[in-house]
């Protein structure tokens, strides 16, 4: 062998090490990385106002005015979560939801039926909420008055419950 052709050999071993290293390197460091490339974010919603800390808070996340804000099986996802007792809070917590236009419907499942219980013309006995919280009016608030955008890696969002 040559001494050209020897330090060729070393040369190519050098840069197959260095490439190894490299891409060794980048992904211990950089766990980041790949969570950013899929563009899913977190949405942490804060319900606040429970009157007692009975039964669960029961929290359905929707992707279009189909269903909204009753039928929770038309949801892309639905949570439930325990009542602090110490705040009479609730934190909900939804990960790798892609970007996009979305709406929050809440309620507090007090008997634990899964269901928002209304009297005999309609009206809630539970309390209940949406994103944006709109004002109390007569029948439920409208996909249009209650949807956000979803942008970013991280976003919350606070619900106070009406009774």
């Amino acid at each position: 062998m040559t001494r050209r052709n020897i330090s060729a050999g070393r040369f190519l071993r050098m840069a197959t090490l260095s490439a190894g290293l490299f891409l060794t390197m980048a992904s211990r460091f950089s766990p980041r990385l790949g969570a950013q490339s899929t563009g899913t974010a977190t949405l942490t919603v804060h319900v606040i106002g429970a009157r007692n800390t009975k039964g669960k808070i029961r929290v359905a996340l929707f992707r279009g005015a189909e269903g909204f804000p009753n039928d929770a099986s038309r949801a892309v996802h639905t949570q439930a979560a325990d009542i602090d007792p110490q705040t009479s809070s609730a934190q909900i917590v939804f990960t790798d939801l892609p970007a996009g236009v979305y709406s929050v419907s809440v309620f507090h499942d007090e008997n634990m039926n899964q269901k928002l219980d209304k009297n005999f013309v309609g009206v809630p006995k539970e309390g209940y909420g949406a994103s944006n919280n709109p004002k109390k009016k007569m029948g439920p608030p409208s996909f249009e008055e209650t949807k956000f955008e979803l942008s970013g890696s991280e976003q919350s969002l606070e619900i106070k419950l009406m009774y």
